[in-house]
């Protein structure tokens, strides 16, 4: 790479970046979610408005010449917020509440997926696939599409409210990490299938097996593994080096995911899940340090390329994003309340449960990119569910800040047992 290409790259990225955090502080200012900001900095930057400038659009040109570079730090980034997601599911993890827990999972999930998958092939059209979106891929990917919920969003809509320590917030997140889990794996199974759509059925069952049980194996066997080779005393690189180590750890899943042709995404997922204990908290400095970092460039730069890949001229269909976002909060709503009904809750509590398991966040967005980049689905799809993510995210933070505003109690079931303060809450910034 000559010394123009290396500086036009660099001089996109110092863009990308610096655009993404000033959008992004301003999205915070008005109340809005961080992410939407980021997302916003690369459609400016995109075709539809900067990039038709002719300076804008010969440095964007020069930078597109050299993808590999771009497609490295938008995947680092995507691994990252994988990663930092899955350590923050295992911290999140609990086994409090788990009637409660499993009516909404069971039926607040269950019902919109199962849905999904009955209605998806009555629904499908050519203007939803990509190029390597088969019917049975695609199929999941719609399902996923009407389940999925936001941990990340959620957690730091609540963090923002100041209600992360209330039965409410424990209920939504526990949820939100049992349903991701469940859903990423079939996000796994939905690539896995698309990747080998020209093998034979015996060949696709093996590579079905082999992502199912690399799932399973990384959810269960392997962080017990970890668990011990973390505080095992000839291991000086987690001693004497925790982020290294951590680092190395989100590596080695990617490349042993890697050499059993398994998607790397969900390898960093599970390597973040692995290495943290929800007890001895001995890598809770390292995380952080890792997510400071990640949140600080990459992740951002994640988020803006997203933006960028978004076509404002060519692939949007007002329709198909109206009739999406309708449809599915409306079978999640639902779904939510029929699951609530179970478990006991009545009225507004059941209200707030259907609009918060709403929002879909950085799940969602990740949902599309990983679908778009495996030709999984449409330009036009992708769009769709990207501001799906969005709106659904910025709806809910704005719902709960009104509740809290108001003095109104999450959960009325609960009041009794858990006085809610009337507080005036700082703006909620989902990442």
């Amino acid at each position: 790479m000559s010394n123009p290409q290396l500086t036009a790259v660099i001089f996109v990225l110092l863009v990308l970046v610096g655009l993404a955090q000033l959008l992004g502080y301003v999205f915070v200012k008005l109340r809005q979610p961080k992410v939407v900001g980021e997302i916003l900095a690369g459609v400016v930057l995109g075709p539809a408005l900067l990039g038709r400038l002719p300076f804008v659009a010969h440095v964007m040109g020069t930078a597109r010449h050299n993808t590999h570079i771009l497609s490295f730090v938008y995947w680092l980034g995507l691994l990252l917020l994988m990663f930092v997601s899955g350590a923050e599911m295992q911290q999140l993890f609990g086994r409090g509440e788990r009637r409660t827990v499993s009516w909404l999972v069971i039926v607040g999930t269950g019902i919109p997926f199962l849905l999904g998958l009955i209605f998806a092939p009555h629904l499908i059209t050519p203007s939803l696939a990509g190029p390597h979106g088969n019917r049975v891929s695609l199929i999941i990917i719609l399902a996923v599409g009407v389940a999925v919920t936001s941990v990340p969003v959620v957690s730091k809509i609540f963090a923002d409210l100041n209600i992360l320590d209330t039965r409410f917030a424990r209920l939504i997140l526990g949820v939100a990490v049992l349903e991701d889990i469940v859903l990423w794996l079939a996000l796994a199974i939905a690539t896995s299938i698309a990747a080998k759509s020209h093998l034979n059925p015996w060949q696709m069952s093996l590579h079905l097996l082999v992502t199912v049980a690399y799932f399973g194996l990384g959810l269960t066997v392997v962080p017990r593994l970890i668990k011990r080779l973390n505080t095992a005393r000839w291991n000086a690189l987690a001693r004497h080096s925790p982020t290294g180590y951590a680092i190395a750890v989100l590596l080695a899943y990617c490349a042993a995911a890697g050499a059993l042709d398994v998607n790397l995404v969900f390898a960093a997922f599970l390597a973040g899940f692995a290495l943290v204990h929800r007890k001895r908290r001995i890598f809770d400095d390292s995380i952080d340090a890792i997510s400071k970092v990640a949140f600080a460039f990459f992740i951002p730069v994640y988020f803006a390329i997203v933006g960028l890949k978004l076509d404002l001229i060519r692939g949007v269909s007002l329709p198909m994003i109206v009739v999406f976002i309708v449809a599915t909060c409306a079978v999640k709503m639902a779904s939510v309340a029929l699951a609530g009904r179970f478990a006991g809750f009545r009225g507004l509590d059941l209200i707030n449960l259907g609009i918060t398991t709403n929002a879909r966040g950085g799940p969602g967005i990740v949902l599309a990119s990983v679908a778009f980049d495996a030709g999984i689905i449409s330009s036009k799809f992708y769009t769709t569910l990207v501001v799906a993510a969005v709106l659904t995210s910025q709806f809910a933070g704005a719902w709960l800040d009104h509740i809290l505003r108001k003095g109104w109690p999450l959960l009325k079931s609960d009041v009794a047992n858990e006085p809610v303060q009337v507080v005036t809450p700082p703006a909620p910034t989902p990442a």
